[in-house]
């Protein structure tokens, strides 16, 4: 190396950031890896390459460690950074100021992924909710949730749908719309710990390709698919996976969700508990990761 760094951090991307360790394993440089490898969830047996990887692992969930542990491989939980995303913080006047819409529109949320091959799977079938749900709820505002890669072919795949939703990309829109928001219809992942961080009732729906399924089928080993619920313990929030989440299914998940009361308040109260889960022992989940990096330092002279 040109320059012999004091520590390497490597972040996520286990498919780079796993070989790059590997190609270092020798040079004596600390090691740190952040966002411990979902191992856990399905292919345990990939855990047998890990020994001598890394010098520190950090984990954002915290029933990770335990399992690392019990491979002989000491890991710490820091917390998750949604925690920091600023999705709790958003300001529900301004997004109706800003789109002219009245104080009691119900604003539903469809978070159909960041992948384009999630949003073809899933926007078809949540605009087909949509279109179901619309028929029983007078003044209904759809807001699609989406990154801004895959903006323009959920604008154009919308612009056929029956009732119009508005399309949001950048943060600060985004978190407006979570605290708006009365109900919402997501993929599983961590789009389900931002609504839960907003206190946003939900609904979760998935989808894959049938070989991908079929394989996923015989090797996941968790009870659930949307974080919230692994975090939970328990069904805090419906999951729909693949054929399960039929358009009417979902429509009538969500209108549960608008019109009951107690099944929001309920998963509300799941939500705090979650989020409490997920803060690390002290201060903010960006601090415990960096006194985690920064223990391994050498001291100054």
């Amino acid at each position: 190396m040109a320059r012999r760094p004091a520590v390497v951090v490597t972040i996520d991307s286990p498919g780079f950031t796993l070989r790059l360790l590997r190609l270092i394993a020798g040079s004596l440089i600390p090691r740190v890896h952040y966002v411990a490898p979902q191992v856990w969830a399905w292919r345990e047996s990939r855990v047998k390459k890990f020994p001598g990887l890394w010098d520190r692992l950090l984990c954002l969930l915290p029933f990770e460690p335990a399992f690392f542990a019990g491979h002989g491989l000491p890991a710490r939980f820091v917390g998750h950074p949604v925690l920091e995303s600023g999705a709790g913080a958003g300001d529900a006047a301004r997004f109706r100021n800003t789109h002219a819409l009245a104080a009691d529109a119900p604003v539903f949320l469809l978070l159909p992924g960041s992948r384009r091959g999630e949003v073809r799977r899933l926007l078809p079938v949540f605009g087909a909710a949509l279109e179901l749900l619309a028929a029983r709820v007078p003044g209904l505002v759809p807001v699609v949730v989406v990154a801004p890669a895959v903006a323009e072919a959920v604008q154009q795949a919308a612009s056929s749908w029956p009732v119009r939703p508005l399309v949001v990309t950048d943060d600060a829109a985004r978190n407006d719309a979570y605290a708006a928001a009365a109900v919402a219809l997501t993929k599983s992942g961590t789009s389900t710990l931002e609504l839960a961080l907003a206190g946003v009732p939900m609904a979760v729906a998935y989808r894959v390709n049938p070989l991908t399924a079929a394989i996923a089928r015989r090797l996941v080993r968790v009870e659930f698919a949307a974080l919230v619920n692994l975090l939970a313990g328990r069904a805090v929030v419906p999951e729909f996976i693949q054929a399960a989440g039929s358009p009417a299914r979902l429509a009538d998940t969500v209108y549960h969700l608008l019109t009951d009361p107690a099944a929001a308040t309920a998963q509300r109260a799941a939500f705090r508990e979650v989020m409490a889960r997920l803060t690390p022992p002290e201060g903010t989940p960006s601090q415990a990761a960096a006194r985690a990096v920064l223990e391994l330092l050498p001291p100054l002279r």
